[in-house]
């Protein structure tokens, strides 16, 4: 697989930057792999659902070949609109994104937890997550959700609860859509989710009760201070990657759209560059 064109900071601790191939919609796969290579992201998540390029394993590996650009996680198709890709058992469907993960040559699976009315995938999913990660030498970091307005009623559709920490699992991503759409404290979830926080979702929201994926800065998510706190170097060092997963369905042409994910990525290069340390000048003995 192509290798990152991440640049080395000496001790191995910048943060990759990967584009989701979900920011291109409804444009399609192929689409997030040419303007990932145009804007010069370092990899992209891929985004399974039901654009048939993303389920397919072999043509994804040739745009990544094409592009020089490679697949740095894999986001398995656990949203209500791909509850029937690769068929309708849960369980399978978790087993076959690692596979695939594994084939690609990414690290990480990015999973969100059951829905409620998944009773029996609810009742193994821990024991799967951990087992595929296992098997496979991939991290499975669980994602923070929401809950789910309508009608003026908040129900949490996930079991046990859209926060992840509140069960433990050994990783976890943080998505700061999600957060807003929570009215969660992400620099408290991020405090809860400690050196196990191996995946981040950078983008925005303004606290409204909808998933807005907004491009980080236009919301008032904390995604600087985040990114800051990430750039230490113990993030990247323990596999971590920031991927800007944002919405661009609204723009009208591809450079409208590209205009977006340059934004977003400026930011996150900005954010995440890490620090260097002050040195005081050496006094010249006469």
């Amino acid at each position: 697989m192509p290798r990152s064109r991440l640049p080395s900071s000496g001790d191995g601790a910048r943060v990759p930057v990967a584009l989701s191939t979900a920011s291109v919609y409804p444009e399609g796969v192929a689409a997030g792999f040419e303007i990932a290579a145009e804007l010069g992201y370092d990899g992209v998540e891929l985004m399974i659902w039901t654009d048939p390029v993303s389920q397919d394993p072999r043509t994804v590996e040739r745009l990544a070949h094409r592009h020089g650009v490679p697949v740095l996680a894999v986001h398995a198709p656990c949203l209500a609109v791909t509850q029937r890709v690769w068929g309708a058992d849960p369980v399978a469907r978790l087993r076959r994104t690692v596979e695939t993960a594994a084939r690609l040559g990414a690290r990480t699976v990015v999973v969100h937890p059951p829905f409620r009315w998944q009773r029996r995938y609810a009742d193994v999913f821990a024991d799967e997550v951990a087992r595929a990660g296992e098997q496979h030498g991939v991290a499975l970091p669980v994602e923070n959700m929401f809950p789910v307005s309508r009608g003026g009623i908040s129900t949490v559709p996930y079991a046990p609860g859209h926060d992840p920490t509140g069960v433990g699992f050994d990783a976890y991503t943080l998505d700061l859509s999600h957060t807003a759409a929570a009215g969660v404290d992400a620099l408290e979830l991020m405090a809860r989710m400690g050196p196990a926080l191996r995946h981040l979702h950078l983008t925005d929201g303004t606290g409204a009760p909808r998933d807005e994926h907004l491009v980080p800065g236009r919301g008032n998510q904390p995604c600087a201070e985040v990114c800051e706190t990430l750039a230490g170097g113990g993030f990247a060092r323990a596999g971590g990657v920031a991927v800007l997963e944002v919405s661009t369905r609204r723009c009208r042409t591809r450079d409208e759209r590209t205009g977006l994910l340059a934004e977003s990525l400026l930011f996150a290069r900005l954010h995440l560059a890490p620090t260097v340390p002050v040195r005081e000048p050496v006094a010249h003995r006469r």
